[in-house]
């Protein structure tokens, strides 16, 4: 009965509500374990659990002829950058022979991982993936067909360290696309910019580099890919932008075709200007009270 009683009032509400808060921290820090074996994604050179500087996310579909040089140029980039780092390759269940090529490097090289997911389920849900998994201060992205060039991370990181933001973004000065393709996507970022107001010249361009953070701003959207810098800004987080160089593609054919590239954006755009207008920015919400920035 005392110990019944024990529980009520103000003691046993704080109790309760330390319970709370920690079974929520098992939540939240519960996206940095492994994946579940019921999910059947297969992972090499998982790490223990240390900090890193950079985490380098890759998605794969279908690259057997781009993955190996670059994952090699990726390597070079790496030591360039200098500090700890990890580069997460996730095979989105590709047809040909990708899975052995990331498999072969991950055994070269213990900083790379190779992720293979059970099922193709696209483009985003492989990055959304390997954000999960991304153990860096620092996330790097960039497509698996070799168009961007790992070349250019040292200098991006060097203007994002300068300019204090928490996201850079690269901007293709000198496309190495078909005229179609570079006209569509000029007109889906100028209808981007207009209707979200991210302030992003080239949102498409695959080469990233942000805060870990920045990561709690963006949700699971099949277009994922093509509203990050709108999502790091609702959230509150500041963008930047810098050119980068873009390549011919060496081998195989895009997996994503102008029709699906027109579509899937314009839906997804619909949904994203109600969500950014019902939505409050995250950043800082994490932090802990500081009792000198209290209003007095």
């Amino acid at each position: 009965m005392a110990a019944a009683a024990r529980e009520g009032g103000p003691a046993g509400a704080a109790r309760k509500a330390g319970l709370r808060c920690a079974a929520f921290q098992r939540v939240q820090l519960s996206h940095l374990r492994p994946f579940p074996a019921a999910w059947g994604v297969r992972e090499s050179n998982v790490p223990p659990m240390t900090a890193l500087r950079f985490s380098v996310v890759i998605p794969f579909y279908n690259e057997e002829g781009n993955a190996a040089d670059l994952l090699g140029e990726v390597a070079r980039a790496l030591d360039a950058l200098g500090g700890s780092g990890e580069v997460l390759m996730v095979n989105d269940c590709s047809r040909d022979g990708t899975a052995a090529v990331l498999d072969a490097q991950a055994a070269r090289d213990p900083r790379f991982r190779a992720i293979h997911a059970p099922r193709n389920a696209g483009q985003a849900a492989s990055l959304y993936r390997g954000f999960l998994q991304a153990q860096g201060e620092y996330l790097v992205t960039m497509d698996g067909d070799g168009q961007n060039d790992p070349a250019d991370l040292p200098r991006l990181f060097e203007e994002l360290q300068r300019t204090g933001a928490d996201m850079i973004v690269g901007i293709r000065a000198a496309r190495r696309d078909s005229a179609l393709r570079k006209t569509m996507s000029r007109v889906a970022n100028a209808v981007r910019q207009r209707i979200l107001r991210d302030g992003c010249t080239d949102s498409g361009c695959a080469l990233k580099i942000f805060r870990r953070e920045v990561a709690q701003a963006f949700i699971p959207l099949k277009t994922l890919y093509s509203f990050l810098p709108a999502l790091a800004v609702q959230g509150g987080y500041r963008v930047v932008q810098a050119p980068v160089a873009h390549r011919e593609r060496r081998a195989g054919v895009s997996s994503y075709g102008l029709w699906v590239m027109l579509w899937r954006p314009l839906v997804d755009l619909l949904g994203m200007w109600w969500f950014t207008r019902r939505t409050f920015p995250v950043r800082g919400l994490a932090e802990a009270d500081d009792p000198e920035t209290r209003p007095r």
